[in-house]
C-alpha cells in the first residue's frame, strides 16, 4: 500500500500517532514510527524523519526516503535554519532557499518543525515534497499538533 492508495484525513494521521505514542515513551522508537505514518500517509512527499540536535548540529534520526544528509551544520539549510531560528519553516521552492542543501535533487518543498521541550532544542521534523507549494497552513497545524503529541509521550 503507498501514500497514493490511501484517504485518511488529518484527524486520522492524528489518531493513529496518538496511539502509537501512548504505548511508548522512548522517542526514537516513537519517530521511526511516526517518519512511517507520515510516508505512508502523505501523499506527494519523497521523504518524512527527523534530524537529532547532538553535539551542536543535527544529526540524522529516524526516516523515511532515499538516502539523506547525515550532518546538518545549525543555521544551514531549511533544517539548519529551522533549528537555530526555532521555528517552523515552510517553504514553498526550496531550490530559491538560500544555503538550501539538496540531499535529494527531487525535492521542490519542504516543511520542517523544530523539536522543542522545556525550552531545549531535541532536533527537527522534516517533510520533503517534488511538488512546488507542498504544504500549506492547514497542514502545518496538524504537524504542530503531531509534534506535541510526541514531545508529550
Amino acid at each position: 500500500m503507498s501514500a497514493s492508495d490511501l484517504k485518511l484525513t488529518q484527524d486520522d494521521i492524528l489518531s493513529a500517532v496518538e496511539g502509537l505514542v501512548a504505548a511508548e515513551s522512548d522517542l526514537i522508537a516513537n519517530m521511526a514510527n511516526i517518519a512511517a505514518v507520515l510516508f505512508e500517509a502523505l501523499p506527494r512527499i519523497n521523504w518524512a524523519g527527523f534530524y537529532l540536535f547532538k553535539n551542536g548540529e543535527l544529526v540524522l534520526g529516524p526516516f523515511q526516503g532515499r538516502v539523506a544528509c547525515t550532518r546538518i551544520a545549525m543555521g544551514r539549510g531549511v533544517c539548519g535554519t529551522a533549528a537555530a531560528e526555532r521555528r517552523i519553516q515552510r517553504i514553498d521552492d526550496v531550490h530559491s532557499f538560500p544555503g538550501h542543501i539538496a540531499c535529494d535533487a527531487a525535492s521542490a518543498s519542504e516543511i520542517v518543525l523544530p523539536l522543542i521541550r522545556d525550552g531545549e532544542l531535541l532536533g527537527v521534523l522534516d517533510i520533503d515534497s517534488p511538488e512546488m507549494s507542498r504544504f500549506g497552513l492547514e497542514e502545518e497545524a496538524m504537524l504542530a499538533r503531531l509534534v506535541s503529541l510526541l514531545l508529550n509521550a
